[in-house]
Parts: structure tokens; C-alpha cells; sequence
């Protein structure tokens, strides 16, 4: 399906309410399945969250061998080698779309080899699709590289609370995307699992006991809200969304917004119905907006096509784990935003944009199977007409997103 979205329309101020965040949802998933005491509330509607559910209830079936396709999900590929290596009894072959065997999958398979897990590739070595014979995990030290990324690192310590003699897990270099591991140290502590993270170890304990019933509130997804952000920056003074729900003190690094879109002349006020209202209060004046993304890579592309949008250059570093996502995203950008008219450079860690006023209408972006594409150029409505390809890619991880842009005046048409 592709879509026309004419930039003849006016944006109603609208409040909506975005799902549970993907991030969050797939990682208590994950411990939902190894304690079953836990129940969910405002879990992610995506496809991946709903892929990673459906692998892990199948578990629960008769047969001792099957075949579990993760389609484009990455996060659910990572996750799932983790767990199904501590499912004693279990042999699984997880695979995936043709990107998903082109996305490298070996650190972690070392990693949990380390520990002594039976895992062995069924094609290309180092890449799905992979056997996993599960056992029961003894060894407890294991190190990796820092500066891969982190979710390798989360799915090593969301099996670690079964593991019988803890986990030590040491980062070797410089650490990519804190913020995503503090989240999975912080979820694994609402559970009552003891963790510690100093300087470059994190030490899990076991918890082998069945946990209380507790019942866990996801917070809405931060990245889906850069969508929105984006749209307030590039609208009039006075453009305002409410989005719920959120919270002040997020354990998303994508909550870096608040702060990222002051630059652009947006506003956030969080209310205490767990809303926030996000405002236009000034036009931007910088001619350049420089800023470091290592801590929340997934809203590199929404900040570039706002910044172009608004004719502010920029000089995103930090991007290097973009080069292993649905596509490579770095070239994605450069490749889309060219035919815009944009005056783009990138490197494996960087994308640069010069500052220009240049625009080009009615062109046609290319999506790459990947759902971030699509929405982060959907924004852009709001100055040219254009039409986003494959548009239905944007429910791996927001499903209701172009009934969302409808609900708030965007002009949509299948061509």
C-alpha cells in the first residue's frame, strides 16, 4: 500500500492515546514467561511484541522441535536465542525475514555459549537461522563487547534471575545505548531481582522462587511519540497534542525528546493525568542543531527529517548501531532525504545535513521494510505533498498510526 499524504490540510489540536512501549513490553514478556505470576497491563499492539508473545506462549505446547519465525522483529530474535537456551528440553530454529539472516546474531550466541548454551547455525555462520538445544545454564561469568548492541546485552540479563549461580556480566570498552540496559536492570528490580551495575559489571542474583502476583503498568511508547514531536515542531505557533501515558521519570531513553525538541521550538508539560501536552511555542533560530544519539539511536531518523524540514542543519553522531537495523538506516536517510533535495553526508557513526530551504514536493519515499522510515517522513506532510511506499510497514511497532495522523486532520490517499 502506498500512501499520498497532500499537504493541504489543517491540524486539529487532538488528544491520543499511544500504546505501551515496545521496548518495555518485549522485555517483561520475557520475564513474564519464566514467572508466570506477572501480569501485564497497556502492553505494545506491535507486530514484534506480538510476535515475541506468540514464541514464547508456544513453549507451552506438546512438540519438542519447531520452527519459530520472527519475521522483521530483531528485538524478538535476541531475546528469544537467550531464552530458549535456558528451556531445558526444548530444541527451537528461530528465523526470520531475508534482513533478519543478514543481521549478525554472534556475539550473543558466544556470549551464551560462554555460559554453555547449544546453539549452532543452520546457514551462514554467525547470521539466523539458529538451532538452540536448551539446557540448563551453570557457568555464571561472561563478557561481550560494549559497544554492540544492547540488546544483546538486555537478553543476557533477562535470563539471568534463572540462572542457579547469578550472572557477572563484564562490558568490554565503551557501552552503546545505557539507557536501554538501565531499563532492563530497572524492570528486573520491579520484580524484586537483586542487581548491581558498576563501572563495567553488571552482577544479577538468582531468584529461582516463584514471585508474588504483581501486576505491572507499561508506559507508553517514547519513540512513537517522536512522530508527534515532530509534527508539532514543523506546525504553527499554538499547535498542541496531548499523548498519554508517560511518565516524568521514564526508563525510556527515547525520552530524550523533551529536552531534543526545546531546540525546535517545542514544549512538553507533564500533567498529572499521566498526559503530557506537547506544544509549538516559538519558530526555532539555529542554523545548525548538533547533537550525540548514542542513548537513543531509534529517534535519529525522526530529528533528521525535522531538522530538514525546518531548514536547520544538523550533525547527528552516535549512529553506529543504525547500520544493523531493518535496513541500514544511515543510507536509508541519505538515499530518501537526497530526493528531497537535501545536501546529506554520512558516515557509519554520522549523518550530516546542510542548512537549506531547498524542498522538493510530490516525490515518493522509499520505506526499506522498516516502520521508522515511514513515520519519521510522514511529518513532512505538513510542507510538501508526498507519498510514503509500503506504508503498511508501520505496524511492526504502531499499527494505528496513519488512523492517528487521519484523526488530527492529515490527508491520506491510497495511490
Amino acid at each position: 500500500m502506498n500512501l499520498l499524504l497532500n499537504s493541504q490540510f489543517t491540524i486539529h489540536n487532538s488528544q491520543l492515546k499511544l500504546t505501551g512501549s515496545k521496548s518495555e513490553t518485549n522485555r517483561l514478556l520475557l520475564l513474564q514467561a519464566l514467572y508466570p505470576n506477572i501480569s501485564l497491563e497497556n502492553t505494545s499492539n506491535s507486530d514484534d511484541s506480538d510476535v515475541m508473545n506468540k514464541a514464547l506462549n508456544s513453549q507451552f505446547t506438546t512438540h519438542n522441535s519447531k520452527l519459530i519465525d520472527v519475521h522483521h522483529a530483531g528485538t524478538a530474535m535476541r531475546f528469544l536465542t537467550a531464552f530458549f537456551a535456558t528451556q531445558e528440553g526444548k530444541e527451537v530454529v528461530l528465523t526470520g525475514s531475508s534482513r533478519m539472516k543478514e543481521r549478525p546474531i554472534k556475539i550473543l550466541v558466544e556470549a551464551l555459549k560462554q555460559l554453555g548454551a547449544e546453539i549452532t547455525y543452520e546457514e551462514n555462520e554467525g547470521f539466523p537461522p539458529i538451532k538452540i538445544q536448551g539446557k540448563k545454564l551453570t557457568k555464571s561469568k561472561v563478557s561481550l563487547p560494549a559497544n554492540v548492541s544492547s540488546q544483546y546485552i538486555s537478553a543476557l540479563l533477562l535470563i539471568a534471575p534463572k540462572l542457579e549461580n547469578r550472572l557477572e556480566l563484564t562490558l568490554e570498552g565503551e557501552i552503546t545505548s545505557i539507557p536501554y540496559i538501565k531499563m532492563t536492570l530497572a524492570l528486573l528490580n520491579e520484580i524484586d531481582v537483586e542487581t548491581s551495575f558498576i563501572e563495567n559489571v553488571i552482577s544479577v542474583k538468582p531468584t529461582t522462587y516463584n514471585l508474588q502476583p504483581t501486576t505491572l503498568i507499561i508506559e507508553s511508547d517514547w519513540s512513537s511519540a517522536s512522530y508527534w514531536y515532530s509534527i508539532v515542531a514543523l506546525s504553527e505557533i499554538g499547535t498542541q497534542i496531548i499523548l498519554s501515558s508517560y511518565k516524568q521519570n521514564s526508563l525510556q531513553g527515547d525520552s530524550a525528546l523533551v529536552e531534543i525538541y526545546k531546540n525546535f521550538g517545542v514544549e512538553t508539560i507533564f500533567n498529572n493525568d499521566n498526559s503530557i501536552t506537547i506544544s509549538k511555542d516559538k519558530n526555532p533560530k539555529l542554523a545548525i542543531f548538533n547533537s550525540q544519539l548514542n542513548n537513543s539511536p531509534d529517534i535519529a531518523q525522526t530529528i533528521a527529517v525535522t531538522c530538514f524540514g525546518l531548514g536547520i542543519g544538523c550533525n547527528l553522531t552516535g549512529l553506529h548501531t543504525l547500520k544493523i537495523k531493518e535496513t541500514d538506516r544511515l543510507e536509508a536517510l541519505k538515499t530518501e532525504l537526497s530526493k528531497l533535495g537535501a545536501n546529506i553526508s554520512v558516515t557509519d557513526d554520522s549523518l550530516t545535513i546542510q542548512q537549506s530551504n531547498t524542498l522538493n514536493s510530490n516525490i515518493a519515499i522509499a520505506t526499506y521494510q522498516d516502520h521508522r522510515m515511514a513515520m519519521a517522513f510522514a511529518p513532512l506532510a505538513l510542507k510538501t505533498s508526498l507519498i510514503i511506499q509500503d506504508a503498511e510497514v508501520v505496524s511492526k511497532s504502531y499499527p494505528t498510526f496513519w488512523e492517528d495522523l487521519k484523526s488530527i486532520g492529515f490527508q491520506l490517499e491510497e495511490v
